[in-house]
């Protein structure tokens, strides 16, 4: 078994691995007379990389936006499951749901532009820090020492992620591929129970992609992180997912393994767009 050699363990969720760690059912959402979600669910389960596929405005970040409180389903349950007990995400507040441990990153790179790297990943330790603002503001004594425990975690997402020459640089300067990363790194940085990508590839070139792909995969497979992948690159998704799952019109299509999924006719006609000929 691969494991993480780092001081820092990136993974929060204490459960056993194959256990369910979110759990959607029957969700649906509507926009006045629009249905994005209808009456889908599925089970993500501790160790995997699941990735939910299919083509644009199926419903798949209508669908992570409710498991991170951005929406709210008229109908169904959004459960994710902590060694404290089962949590309903309906109602929640993001917030409040990021610290059960969901983290995300965006399609559309929602970073602060005029701060560092290292400025932009320590914002994703808030959730975690304890400092009223007032401590925080002189930063002296306790503060001062909160933010230094926490500068480690963030050191080692930096070396986790490669971008340990552009720390103190501004994320505006930085090229499209580095943004990217710094997003993967901010989500990291929370000591996610599961994290939510939202098409962490889009718009990249084949060697970004192939480094991304990596950078997922090594939070996986040494820091134990669950993920909730969106991507339209199948064969991305096909070699770093352990299941997938196909929205088509608001509706789940199909749900198994990557081989099983590649090979059902009705993702093919949705997905591909192509017919299956017998």
């Amino acid at each position: 078994m691969i494991t993480r050699s780092y001081r820092h363990p990136l993974n929060s969720s204490r459960l056993e691995p194959g256990e369910p760690l979110l759990e959607v059912s029957d969700i649906r959402l509507r926009f006045g007379g629009i249905t994005a979600l209808d009456e889908v669910s599925l089970t993500v389960r501790q160790g995997t990389v699941h990735a939910v596929i299919g083509p644009n405005g199926a419903g798949k970040s209508s669908l992570l936006n409710c498991i991170s409180g951005l929406y709210r389903p008229q109908d169904g349950t959004i459960v994710v499951h902590t060694p404290a007990g089962a949590h309903d995400l309906t109602r929640k507040k993001p917030h409040r749901i990021a610290r059960l441990g969901v983290a995300r990153s965006f399609q559309n790179i929602e970073l602060f532009r005029h701060l560092t790297v290292l400025e932009n990943l320590m914002l994703g330790r808030h959730i975690h820090m304890r400092n009223r603002l007032t401590r925080s503001l002189v930063w002296f004594g306790p503060a001062r020492r909160q933010e230094i425990a926490h500068r480690e975690l963030v050191e080692e997402v930096i070396d986790l992620l490669q971008i340990q020459s552009v720390r103190h640089k501004p994320v505006g300067a930085l090229a499209y591929g580095f943004q990217k990363r710094v997003e993967l790194g901010r989500a990291l940085c929370m000591q996610p129970a599961l994290l939510l990508l939202d098409e962490p590839m889009a718009g990249m070139n084949a060697e970004e992609k192939e480094d991304m792909a990596r950078f997922v995969l090594d939070a996986h497979e040494l820091a134990g992180v669950t993920a909730v992948l969106i991507e339209h690159d199948m064969n991305v998704v096909m070699d770093i997912s352990d299941r997938v799952s196909v929205l088509d019109f608001g509706r789940l299509i199909a749900d198994g393994a990557p081989e099983q999924v590649s090979n059902d006719p009705d993702v093919a006609k949705a997905y591909l767009g192509e017919e299956v000929r017998a």
